[in-house]
């Protein structure tokens, strides 16, 4: 028998398309709620790309383009 996991424990990519709604409500969106969540995204990219034996270069360029992006969105905003 496969254990129960309840809905706020699991990932987002677990979450069925009917359970969306719920599962969202039960997020913290408080300012500290927000904060934590972009902490472990940044430990998890870090660790994944950047803290790694044998790096390379895919966790900088991610990280440029994604600079790249966001600033030619902020540049050309009436587009």
């Amino acid at each position: 028998l496969a254990a129960a996991v309840l809905l706020k424990d699991t990932k987002l990519m677990d979450v069925k398309l009917g359970q969306l709604g719920s599962w969202l409500a039960m997020r913290d969106f408080t300012p500290g709620g927000i904060m934590g969540a972009m902490r472990r995204g940044y430990d998890r990219y870090y660790n994944k790309y950047i803290n790694v034996r044998k790096g390379g270069l895919g966790g900088i360029s991610m990280l440029l383009a994604g600079y790249m992006v966001l600033s030619y969105m902020w540049s050309y905003s009436h587009i």
